[in-house]
């Protein structure tokens, strides 16, 4: 367990909660710990599901600039690099995951939430990339995955404007996916999050490979990738559970042992 990012499980559910106040800065220590814990969740049999959280005030206010500002060129070119792969590391969870966004997700915060599968928000969030006001641009998925996910118009608009967005305009671009009370951010995010615990794990991890795998690829390659993995599925002990319930009791009713 790491000093300020810590892995969470209860219940089939890990929760990566960031807690270094006042805002979830993330510097070095941070990113590696995010990294860890991002490992972990990845290994463990009894984590199903993976919830990102910041705690009841803010999600993460982006990097920690003090840190940043005192660094030369090549030192930013370590860190840079190590929190991008960092990043990656929480995104290439073989997992749902969702992140539960409260107060403010901006800058590399707003990264951090854009690698997660779904992104659960309070109602009076705002959430940005502004690194264009300190001259500089995102450097850790800002400029790659936002684009993927919203198009790049829209991604170039706040890239270029650095303007902080609304919980409400955030939901009618396709930046968050589900707004609620902010009191009720977790409990929506683990509602997401518990619907899998149960559920045919590798098939899961099938399904985010082949949408994110696809996305990286032409449609052509895409579909290879999905026939490998459709296919594959009938390795596993859950298909033929799967099936054979269908068949038995009809649809809904199969218990899974994610194997």
């Amino acid at each position: 367990m790491g000093e300020f990012v810590r892995l969470e499980v209860d219940e089939g559910i890990g929760t990566i909660r960031l807690d270094r106040p006042p805002v979830n800065a993330l510097n070095n220590q941070v990113q590696a710990e995010l990294r860890e814990a991002a490992i972990e969740a990845g290994e463990r049999d009894d984590v199903r599901a993976v919830i990102l959280y910041g705690g009841e005030k803010t999600f993460a206010g982006g990097a920690d600039i003090k840190e940043m500002a005192a660094k030369s060129y090549v030192e930013m070119q370590r860190f840079g690099a190590a929190l991008s792969a960092s990043l990656t590391v929480i995104a290439e969870l073989p997992k749902p995951t969702v992140a539960a966004v409260t107060g403010y997700a901006l800058g590399g915060g707003l990264e951090l939430a854009l690698t997660a599968d779904r992104r659960v928000v309070g109602d009076n969030v705002k959430v940005g990339q502004p690194e264009i006001q300190l001259g500089i641009i995102p450097g850790a998925g800002g400029t790659q995955r936002l684009a993927r996910l919203i198009g790049p118009s829209r991604a170039k608009d706040l890239v270029f404007t650095g303007r902080f967005v609304k919980a409400e305009e955030a939901l009618a671009i396709g930046l968050v996916d589900e707004v609620v009370a902010p009191d009720d951010v977790y409990a929506a995010a683990r509602r997401w999050a518990a619907q899998f615990v149960n559920g045919p794990a590798v098939a899961l991890r099938a399904a985010k490979a082949a949408i994110d795998g696809g996305l990286d690829t032409d449609l052509r390659n895409g579909l290879k990738l999905e026939t490998e993995l459709f296919t594959a599925l009938w390795a596993t002990e859950d298909q033929t559970r799967g099936m054979q319930s269908f068949i038995e009791n009809g649809p809904g009713k199969a218990t899974f042992e994610g194997k």
